[in-house]
């Protein structure tokens, strides 16, 4: 048994949502946070809020960064330092084109000079814990060789690789011969993240790769919150313990969104994220119900509906 990383996502997996998840179901080794940029020259005030120890308690939280250049990067990590962190993540594997186009997350691969120049700017960090989450490449799934190289001779916690580029973003095949290619190449540990929705896939992934330091899984988490705590026990849940974990999440997330949401209608927005990747555990015709409520009051009926 190895451990399991919770993937961050924009939108998803908030501080609210990390406290929570925590508290009442676990199984995660460490929890990344959405990643925090650099706009209008400062980090946005609700990037600077999520990653606040404050709002993270007991939470084993990793706050991950993304940028462009040098600069971006040494501001971050000073920003994020500053809060008292000692631990950081680099997104080098966003695949939204809205920052890989502007050379940052899988955009930043094909730029082996600025990785090369942040990479020896770690090696001056020495007090700082670094870890790199990346892709293939952006548009050319051959990028990872010379980044790789680089990344070999860089003191780092641990690579973690999604085997898809950026562009293909989640879809197509996940390409397990360049994973496997990289797995053998990596002299860090190496985690492994893409396509992770059942309990066989986390051993299937296992046997196959029985050096690997960690899974990270991320949309897989979102619809089945139970995933790590099954691996952990090592059985399958019933439906119905399926069901009954995911509305005692949701009741939770609800009593605490609505505390800092201002409105319904901004609180059924919010709340309607839970369900996004959830389908295949509750079904098309709930999924239906809850996504097309249209109101507050009729999502909360349709969650009721759920339990029953």
């Amino acid at each position: 048994m190895i451990p399991i990383h919770f993937a961050p996502l924009q939108g998803h997996t908030d501080d609210v949502y990390r406290r929570t998840h925590h508290q009442l179901i676990g199984g995660i080794a460490r929890y990344y946070t959405p990643f925090v940029r650099v706009e209008a020259g400062d980090i946005r005030s609700k990037d600077r809020r999520d990653i606040d120890p404050k709002n993270n308690g007991d939470v084993p939280v990793v706050p991950q960064i993304i940028f462009k250049d040098l600069k971006e990067f040494l501001y971050l990590v000073h920003e994020v330092e500053a809060l008292g962190y000692r631990e950081i993540d680099l997104n080098m594997g966003c695949p939204f084109p809205l920052q890989a186009k502007h050379g940052r997350g899988s955009g930043l691969l094909a730029h082996t000079d600025i990785v090369e120049e942040v990479a020896n700017t770690i090696k001056e960090h020495s007090h700082l814990t670094f870890s790199v989450k990346m892709r293939l490449g952006w548009d050319n799934a051959e990028e990872w060789k010379p980044v790789l190289t680089i990344l070999n001779e860089t003191p780092l916690a641990h690579i973690t690789l999604h085997p898809r580029t950026g562009v293909q973003q989640y879809k197509g095949d996940i390409d397990r011969e360049a994973f496997a290619t990289f797995y053998e190449q990596c002299r860090h540990p190496l985690i492994y993240n893409g396509d992770l929705t059942r309990l066989e896939q986390l051993h299937d992934i296992e046997a196959r790769y029985p050096h690997l330091a960690g899974l990270m899984i991320g949309r897989g988490l979102l619809a089945r919150p139970s995933l790590a705590r099954e691996y952990a026990e090592a059985r399958e849940w019933s439906h119905e313990e399926h069901i009954h974990c995911l509305c005692s999440l949701h009741e939770s997330l609800t009593e605490q969104y609505a505390r800092i949401v201002k409105g319904d209608a901004q609180l059924h927005s919010k709340l309607r994220t839970f369900w996004e990747y959830t389908e295949p555990l509750i079904g098309r015709k709930p999924y239906k119900k809850i996504m097309k409520s249209g109101n507050l009051r009729n999502y909360m009926n349709a969650i009721e509906q759920l339990r029953t």
